[in-house]
């Protein structure tokens, strides 16, 4: 008998690695119910920055290593559930809020698009490396920026250049340090698998 491991599929995202022969379904419902969930407990890890509506939060990491873990679809319903149950009253925004609107409520609607942007590239192998992880992180944060950004312009009547002062450039710093992160723990899963690409 080999103990030896199965070669992972090209276009595998790491959830595809999970044992489901028989109950694919069930396993797919744990991740996306599991992946909203973690992104709202990563949520309530909100730092204010002064000047800015916008708190810094571990819900964007959250957001993209959902999307580049678990895939395009299974990403996209994740931050999809994560998103209704919160406008439905779920207090797991940022610093526990819920509803729809507020001005950082086009992160989250960013986040659901970003986290199927992702997903998509995880699956093109965009993960398997600490340059290709790099860029997959960067193209998730402009797609979270590119949607957030005017929604919080819009939402407070700012003008486009206070929201980048405000919701961008306070953020930049962390987001190299989240990016920085993603880029040794996906490569090095798929070490652990034994998958390079």
């Amino acid at each position: 008998m080999s103990t030896a491991a199965a070669p992972v599929r090209s276009g595998a995202v790491l959830a595809d690695l999970l044992p489901a022969a028989r109950h694919r379904y069930a396993v797919d419902t744990a991740l996306v119910v599991g992946g909203a969930a973690l992104t709202g407990i990563a949520a309530q890890i909100a730092v204010p920055v002064p000047g800015s509506p916008v708190p810094v939060t571990g819900q964007t990491f959250a957001a993209l290593l959902i999307g580049t873990a678990l895939g395009a679809r299974r990403g996209f319903l994740s931050l999809a559930l994560y998103a209704l149950v919160g406008m439905a009253g779920m207090p797991w925004f940022s610093g526990g809020t819920s509803g729809p609107g507020g001005a950082s409520f086009g992160y989250v609607l960013g986040m659901l698009l970003a986290a199927t942007v992702v997903g998509g590239l995880a699956r093109r192998g965009g993960d398997r490396s600490v340059l290709r992880t790099a860029g997959t992180m960067a193209v998730g944060s402009l797609i979270i920026y590119a949607v957030g950004v005017p929604y919080l312009a819009l939402s407070t009547g700012m003008s486009m250049s206070a929201a980048v002062a405000a919701g961008l450039v306070p953020f930049l710093i962390g987001d190299a340090l989240k990016a920085a992160l993603a880029m040794g723990a996906l490569p090095t899963s798929w070490k652990l698998v034994g998958r390079r690409g």
